[in-house]
């Protein structure tokens, strides 16, 4: 089981490769970095990619019920940001989102959240080539990667 610094250095190891993090969400920290980054900060990088992360994490929109019904009413308990997705996030049943991609003209950012025993708050980001990387390739090694992760 790889720690965050073998998890880092096998997402590299993906075609077109050209910077990963470990990013909490939560904070925007990073947790762990190797590579570029797209703006030259990694930890600008993070900050930038937890807003996404944490949005998608947050809102009803992407909750991981796919029945209506099931959700509660928004101001109720456990309904809107940090509602019943929140709730998803924290440990029950792991994170409302599997991964998101951001497709810009020269590249892709596939952050794929991380299932902890704590918070389930972190997520991987891979900065990849659009000319070199496998988008499918990369989706699978990080959904491998991130179920293998022991976080110390």
């Amino acid at each position: 089981m790889p720690g965050i610094d073998e998890c880092l250095l096998e997402a590299m190891a993906l075609p077109g490769a050209r910077g990963a993090a470990l990013v909490d969400w939560s904070s925007g920290l990073a947790l762990g970095t190797v590579g570029e980054s797209p703006v030259g900060d990694h930890e600008t990088t993070a900050a930038e990619t937890a807003e996404l992360a944490r949005a998608a994490a947050e809102y009803e929109t992407f909750a991981a019920t796919s029945d209506p019904a099931a959700r509660p009413a928004p101001g109720a308990a456990g309904g809107g940001p940090g509602g019943a997705a929140g709730a998803a996030a924290a440990g029950v049943g792991g994170p409302p989102v599997e991964d998101l991609i951001v497709t810009t003209r020269t590249g892709y950012h596939v952050l794929r959240f991380v299932a902890t025993s704590f918070d389930s708050s972190v997520f991987l980001h891979l900065w990849l080539d659009r000319a070199e990387g496998n988008l499918a390739l990369a989706r699978m090694r990080l959904r491998d990667l991130a179920e293998g992760l022991v976080l110390r």
